[in-house]
């Protein structure tokens, strides 16, 4: 949950949001990376505001707290706040939404999700073992394997990021005899020792870069 209070005075006009709401996770299989929902009565977030939460809290996913990366899979739902006539504004509402976002979001306890690649692979049953173990040890999960005469079909979920150099590897283990597709399948949380990997890596580079 979060209910965040943005106020700002300076010598002349002065900056005030307050908003009220919760995240939630969203389904594995969401087509969305992202959902927003208002259910704010009485006008206590007056309605030219609201546009302007949404955007602070899609602001807010581009760079999320593990190491920069976007945020996906989350849902904000905006249930009440306040407002000042004077010193709300659009982008008050923008801060105040970011503010937000980060700090609840923080409470979630997220953590870091790589592409997962749907892989079918079609080769010489011969090859059909070498195959099978060179995706597992990919890390891999064989969903199907389906036998065609004397071709075999395996078909495979895999990390993007354990699919490069597939193509030359699939050729030598296969003698030239196999071919691939691959396409997205969908998010899939990073075992925790290899995201502090990710994490530390991400973080030396940003700090390399800076």
């Amino acid at each position: 949950t979060f209910n965040y209070k943005h106020r700002k005075q300076t010598g002349g006009a002065g900056q005030y949001a307050h908003i009220v709401g919760r995240l939630e996770l969203l389904a594995d299989d969401a087509e969305e990376v992202f959902q927003f929902e208002e259910c704010v009565v009485g006008g206590r977030v007056p309605r030219e505001y609201i546009p302007s939460v949404e955007k602070g809290f899609r602001d807010a996913l581009a760079k999320g707290p593990l190491a920069g990366y976007p945020i996906v899979g989350v849902k904000a739902v905006l249930e009440d706040g306040s407002y000042h006539p004077v010193d709300s504004s659009d982008l008050a509402f923008q801060i105040c939404a970011r503010h937000a976002f980060r700090e609840a979001f923080l409470q979630t306890r997220p953590v870091l999700l790589e592409p997962v690649m749907k892989v079918e692979v079609e080769c010489p049953t011969a090859f059909q073992g070498n195959v099978a173990g060179d995706l597992t040890s990919r890390r891999g999960m064989i969903v199907a394997t389906e036998i065609q005469g004397a071709t075999a079909v395996v078909e495979a979920e895999v990390p993007l990021a354990e699919t490069f150099g597939y193509s030359t590897d699939l050729r030598s283990m296969t003698q030239g005899q196999g071919t691939f597709t691959m396409e997205f399948a969908r998010y899939r949380r990073v075992p925790a020792a290899i995201q502090e990997a990710v994490i530390a890596e991400r973080k030396a580079a940003l700090v390399s870069s800076q």
